[in-house]
């Protein structure tokens, strides 16, 4: 996630600085053919040009507007995990029934493991969550692949916790649990129906009522819902026919954009047909932007600085859970760094 309030250079350039090279080539291209070989059969009239720019205009604001949605769900989705899990772990510490035939201690650490395994269930379903899908930026082939990727790397390095999941997991879950992770193909599911088992249990020994076993497996199953719909978000792309139409249409666009503009400001002198050179390329390169803002923002969870900051929103639920444990030992929150949060 960005934090600055402004989008600096250095971030447009780092997601659009080739598409500016790539037309400015293009548009200088244009200008010198038709001013020094005077190949003015090239040209078009502008009419058609700015037909096709409008029409492309509403097809990028549609696709951005799904992006968004697709993205704010995906926050909306995190905000609710935050809201649940405390929620989950203060009914976890509150409900007791005062049974004396059973151990205070035992009671803890019982309560004490169920809300452990909660904080372990939060890095494994990030983890699984920036695992790539083949639509993902960072899935793409050749070039714009390895650029993505080192974007990635940079991310990573900046942020020691970024991939330190296993870490977690073998601090919050026993060893028999944690030697269970490569068992299962949805580890995040495993674990939260275990959570299901161990509550049930406190209930069969008379730790909690059966109302508050009730409370608890309805927040577990508000986990599930919450889980369910981030894997929809991640596992079910924006539609291509949409998505690709609106990138071959803004490709086309540009293409026609000097042929249409070299003409109409040569009507000015020759001098017009070089002053059109800068008003091509930031026209272009403006609906370049807004392709790629809403091309990057339809994948939430794609490991790039446009995701939502799951490993910042884990760190903060982390720290709750563990003050409610009575833990004193606390990491730090994640801070943002180069103006990226994650």
């Amino acid at each position: 996630m960005i934090t600055t309030k402004y989008v600096n250079y250095k971030q447009v350039l780092n997601l659009a600085g080739i598409h500016l090279i790539l037309i400015s080539i293009w548009c200088t291209l244009i200008a010198v053919f038709f001013y020094f070989f005077n190949w003015h059969w090239m040209t078009i009239p502008w009419v058609p040009v700015a037909l096709i720019g409008t029409a492309e205009a509403f097809l990028v604001g549609f696709k951005n507007n799904q992006a968004y949605d697709r993205l704010w769900e995906a926050r909306k989705i995190w905000g609710g995990i935050v809201n649940s899990s405390r929620s989950f772990a203060s009914m976890v510490y509150a409900f007791d029934t005062k049974n004396e035939g059973i151990g205070v201690f035992d009671l803890e650490d019982r309560k004490k493991r169920i809300v452990f395994r909660h904080i372990a269930w939060l890095y494994t379903f990030r983890e699984q969550l920036l695992v790539p899908t083949e639509w993902e930026h960072i899935s793409t082939d050749k070039k714009f692949g390895n650029i993505n990727l080192r974007r990635n790397r940079l991310i990573k390095a900046g942020f020691p916790d970024y991939g330190r999941a296993p870490i977690f997991l073998h601090k919050y879950l026993s060893e028999e649990e944690y030697d269970l992770k490569n068992d299962y193909k949805n580890f995040a599911t495993y674990l939260t129906a275990q959570q299901a088992k161990d509550i049930n249990e406190l209930k069969n020994m008379g730790a909690i009522t059966e109302f508050n076993q009730t409370q608890l497996q309805n927040a577990l199953n508000e986990f599930y819902n919450f889980q369910g719909q981030a894997e929809r978000i991640k596992k079910f792309p924006s539609p291509r026919q949409f998505a690709s139409t609106a990138f071959v249409f803004n490709i086309l666009f540009i293409m026609l954009l000097p042929l249409g503009l070299v003409n109409e400001f040569a009507k000015l002198g020759d001098w017009g047909i070089w002053t059109s050179i800068p008003f091509c390329i930031i026209i272009g390169w403006i609906y370049i932007i807004m392709e790629l803002v809403g091309d990057y923002s339809e994948n939430p969870f794609a490991g790039l600085m446009f995701d939502v900051p799951m490993l910042s929103i884990c760190r903060t639920i982390e720290i709750d859970l563990l003050q409610m444990s009575g833990e004193t030992d606390l990491p730090d929150p994640i801070s943002s760094k180069n103006g990226v949060l994650v």
